[in-house]
């Protein structure tokens, strides 16, 4: 009897809130709200006032106070998650007016009036409480109300648009499965398109502003690949508007992030690679049947980003698992069996030669020559055989020659096959003549891409020349000419940071591969002044460069060119290459926490050359072929290195010393038998650690502890003398002096 009374009251209600709901009633009308919903299961009369109190939440809330904000948002959170419980009244109308009311959250429109002594709240006030009531999530799973119901779908996945520009609401949408409720609507009718649109933007924000693994993670089952699938090929072969061709491309975006994954069923795999390849090798598939590529710019982007899947599928896994494993191999395979090889080499060809695609232009070709050679990179190694089998070297070298802009592309390909598969280019011309051309082009204008390009020469030069005097003996011919001139290199742009200093390390690298170990190529190198060139970097005391050329200089010592030119070597100041190196000596041993006196004199005769880090060691025994801590330090020190040019230049008659380089040079005399002691040392700790020795052995190993010492305290003796020889000479040169002025 009181339906009539209570729909005029609602009525009134709603004409009393016409301008906006204040925050300190939303709690009531809310209460309200679920009432008229509960009559409205019984009375259809209670939709309209049902549907009008809804609106109202579109409309701007409105505050008395600032601290209204604060103070009643636990009650306004709750009020606007109670909206999407609400979806589940069975009524469409209900439905889409409460998707209309979270869309306007989003377009807020003051109302003409407001209600006397309140404000509006701030703009993101109403977005701010949907992400904490948890609205995003609770329209998510409203989705399997509206299933079957297409205009009220719509209207649900526009209001999660919407919410999914923020991420907390991105977030809370994946709480709910999210992503694979989506992709299992792509293809459901819909004239509009809107359905596979609205998706789409959905997933994409979700990829975005969450966890992109979850949403892959989510994507990655039988079904949601089945779907996505059937709406991109339906939009690659019936597709033919501007806006459906932007939505493909968006799609692969998509699936390309799916095909990463080794758990996704493989015919995405399958169908990207027959894509990537069905216009080069133009073999019949049933899964591309009736596509056409056009040369618009959105298939001229789905070009790139079809290359660029290739390059994603042909990834060695980084994970030793055997679902990865086996998902590597079956890709190689397709990869093989879908002419990519033959596809990714079809563009090595000059610009102007343009077969089967007249229409590009040649920006747009040279693009895709860049992308499909960079492709070719990581494609290369791992198809090593399709490779060699198409005369890839040769149509590579030929396009190498004829251009320098692409080919720091070509390079990398070459690098790759080099470095990974150890594949020798059996012309070494081209690239000599390449990087001398680089080098001069350089002079007139350096620029990162010219200095890569070096590099890359540099490396492959390396490769080709290692292990192989015969290659040694070719590259001496022109190339000891060129790396000359990277050495001269002003080494104030090593600071630079365009690359100089990648460049002249690989320079470094390229010596010692390709003239060390010939000595055609050797003595080329030293009458070019080579040695003198190196000492003059050494002397810059670059940290990372020293221990390369110290290296370097060690090798070529057995050249007996090398250490004559070492010795009438002069850098700043007169400066010697045996002061050099002993000034190289005590930074090492400064930077390793060598304990020495002020005077640099031997502090602990036991253990005269040990490292901090090696003192905090802890004794542990090892396998015979295991090395040991000193061991190990010969080869990551430069002591070493130093020592043994010490043996080529000689300890005596050296120029240009003072007393303290004296005292350094009397460690550095007797380094390898402190070395000796210090691993006899580390056998007798391990010993000592795990049994007691036999009285001989014991004895044994004193007598070797106490000859160790013994060198030890000779070194600092030697040292003492040294110093004090110092002295008496400055006491008689005063004395002189005093003499002279009596």
């Amino acid at each position: 009897d009181l339906e009539e009374e209570q729909l005029k009251t609602l009525k009134k209600v709603v004409k009393h809130f016409e301008n906006g709901l204040p925050l300190k009633n939303i709690a009531q009308i809310t209460e309200i709200l679920n009432l008229c919903a509960e009559k409205m299961i019984e009375q259809e009369a209670f939709t309209d006032p049902l549907c009008e109190l809804i609106k109202l939440f579109g409309l701007p809330f409105q505050k008395k106070k600032s601290s209204d904000e604060v103070n009643y948002s636990v009650e306004v959170s709750q009020s606007i998650a109670q909206l999407g419980y609400l979806m589940r009244v069975p009524s469409s109308q209900v439905k889409i007016q409460i998707c209309k009311s979270i869309v306007s959250f989003y377009n807020m429109e003051l109302p003409g009036k407001l209600l006397s002594g309140y404000q509006p709240t701030s703009v993101n006030y109403k977005i701010r409480m949907a992400e904490e009531g948890g609205l995003a999530e609770a329209l998510v799973l409203s989705l399997t109300l509206v299933e079957n119901q297409l205009i009220e779908k719509l209207w649900v996945l526009k209001a999660l648009q919407h919410l999914s520009t923020s991420g907390v609401s991105c977030r809370q949408m994946v709480k709910a499965q999210a992503a694979s409720r989506l992709c299992l609507y792509l293809n459901g009718a819909d004239p509009s398109g809107q359905l596979v649109f609205r998706s789409s933007d959905i997933l994409w924000s979700l990829l975005e502003n969450a966890s992109k693994e979850e949403v892959v993670d989510q994507l990655s089952n039988l079904e949601c690949v089945h779907a996505l699938k059937e709406a991109f090929v339906d939009l690659v072969t019936r597709g033919f508007r501007h806006c459906d061709h932007q939505l493909r491309n968006d799609l692969l975006v998509i699936a390309t992030l799916l095909a990463e994954n080794p758990a996704v069923p493989m015919i995405v795999s399958i169908l990207l690679i027959v894509l990537a390849t069905f216009t080069e090798v133009k073999l019949p598939n049933p899964l591309v049947k009736g596509f056409k590529l056009t040369y618009s710019h959105e298939d001229f982007e789905m070009k790139k980003l079809l290359f660029n899947i290739i390059g994603i599928l042909s990834k060695d896994p980084s994970a030793a698992q055997v679902m990865s494993l086996f998902f590597f191999v079956w890709t190689l395979q397709l990869l093989s069996e879908n002419h990519v090889m033959p596809a990714l080499l079809y563009y090595v060809k000059l610009n102007h030669q343009k077969p089967g695609f007249p229409d590009w232009s040649t920006a747009q070709y040279e693009e895709l020559q860049l992308h499909a050679i960079a492709v070719l990179a990581s494609v290369a190694p791992v198809l090593i055989d399709k490779y060699l089998s198409c005369q890839a070297n040769t149509l590579l070298l030929v396009f190498l020659e004829w251009c320098m802009g692409p080919g720091q592309w070509v390079l990398m390909a070459f690098t790759q096959i080099t470095s990974e598969q150890g594949i020798h280019i059996y012309e070494m011309y081209p690239f000599t003549d390449i990087l001398k051309y680089a080098a001069d082009k350089s002079k007139e204008k350096e620029g990162t891409v010219l200095l890569e390009i070096q590099a890359d020469i540099l490396f492959i030069l390396s490769v080709l020349c290692e292990n192989d005097v015969l290659r040694k003996e070719i590259f001496s011919c022109e190339g000891v000419d060129i790396l000359i001139t990277f050495f001269k290199m002003d080494p104030r742009k090593l600071y630079s940071g365009l690359g100089h200093n990648c460049l002249l390390f690989s320079a470094l690298d390229c010596l010692w591969s390709c003239v060390i170990g010939c000595y055609i190529a050797e003595d080329s190198f030293i009458e070019k002044q080579g040695i003198f060139l190196l000492l003059d970097l050494l002397a810059l005391k670059e940290k990372n460069l020293c221990n390369i050329i110290l290296g370097i200089l060690v090798e070529f010592s057995d050249n007996p060119e090398t250490t004559l030119h070492m010795s009438v070597w002069r850098g700043k100041g007169d400066q010697t290459t045996a002061k050099l190196l002993i000034q190289l000596w005590r930074q090492e041993e400064l930077d390793l926490g060598v304990r020495r006196d002020q005077y640099g004199r031997i502090v602990d005769t036991k253990r005269p050359i040990v490292t901090s880090f090696q003192k905090l060691q802890k004794v542990i025994p090892v396998p015979a072929s295991c090395p040991s801590f000193a061991i190990m330090e010969v080869s990551e020190s430069m002591r070493a290195k130093i020592y043994s040019l010490f043996c080529k230049l000689g300890f005596e008659n050296l120029p240009g010393l003072s007393a303290e380089d004296f005292v350094t040079l009397a460690i550095i005399q007797r380094y390898i038998d402190f070395k000796i002691g210090e691993v006899w040392s580390e056998i007798f700790a391990e010993i000592k650690e795990e049994f007691r020795p036999v009285t001989s052995d014991e004895r044994a190993l004193k007598v070797i502890s106490e000859i160790s010492a013994n060198t030890g305290e000779t070194v600092v003796a030697l040292q003492t003398e040294v110093l004090e020889k110092r002295r008496h000479h400055i006491i008689q040169e005063e004395k002189k002096t005093y003499k002279e002025v009596r």
